[in-house]
């Protein structure tokens, strides 16, 4: 499928939102997916798993997970400088910020032409920015790959609360994990699981992928695993066409 990309600004109370859109040629309406980042921003790597998605027959939109801030506009490196200035951003972005940034691009794309059902999936920190997006009623369904924080309250510059707030969500949920995760250990996904069933959430699936490292589906360094990649987007490409 070919695909159109296009930069646009969505706005926002605090300003412009940097956003890359991907649709597929040709007109029509598609469901759309809101892509959350990991903390390197608009990368080479984020932007072509984004256009895998999109060429199955989806928009996806990417913001930019700091928009407002000292790295506005810049896509970060994956080195110790880049992982440090993506760091700093999210210690200096409050929850409420953050939900603000996700209302706006939410808002957007509800009213966008084009665009039909309305989905949501991120990796490492923007996993679970798009966890805190399943809260919008509009979501009909979300896949977080590898969330951080959440077994420990752990965001931005403030605790979240993000899963004591689990039974908030009514859409369908998946989330992704590999098995040699240090910043998701078994004791922690454990944590996650139990208290996303506690919440009574029925349709919540949970995938530990064996011998997965955090991030394994970047595809720059050592940690990707492009085998297990294509296996956990074809596995969220499923789950966002209902199985069907």
């Amino acid at each position: 499928m070919k695909l159109r990309e296009d930069v646009v600004e969505v706005p926002s109370t605090a300003g412009g939102i940097r956003t890359a859109v991907i649709a597929p040629v040709g007109g029509g309406t598609w469901p759309g997916v809101l892509l959350y980042t990991d903390i390197f921003q608009l990368t080479e790597s984020t932007l072509r798993t984004a256009r895998r998605i999109a060429a199955a027959g989806f928009v996806v939109v990417v913001p930019e997970i700091y928009p407002h801030g000292a790295v506005a506009g810049v896509a970060l490196e994956f080195d110790d400088a880049g992982k440090k200035a993506g760091l700093d951003a999210a210690a200096a972005t409050t929850t409420a910020e953050f939900d603000a940034d996700r209302q706006a691009v939410l808002d957007w794309m509800d009213g966008r032409d084009g665009i039909g059902a309305l989905l949501v999936t991120g990796f490492c920190l923007g996993g679970h920015l798009a966890f805190r997006a399943a809260f919008d009623q509009r979501v009909e369904a979300t896949v977080c790959f590898y969330p951080t924080g959440l077994q420990n309250g752990s965001l931005g510059a403030d605790d979240p609360g993000s899963l004591a707030r689990a039974a908030e969500i009514r859409g369908r949920l998946l989330v992704v994990f590999g098995s040699h995760d240090p910043h998701v250990p078994a004791d922690a996904r454990l944590q996650i699981i139990s208290a996303l069933y506690g919440a009574g959430l029925d349709d919540v699936e949970l995938h530990v992928y064996r011998g997965g490292e955090h991030a394994f589906m970047r595809d720059v360094g050592v940690r990707h695993d492009p085998e297990l990649t294509d296996l956990a987007l074809a596995e969220a490409v499923s789950f966002f066409r209902a199985r069907s």
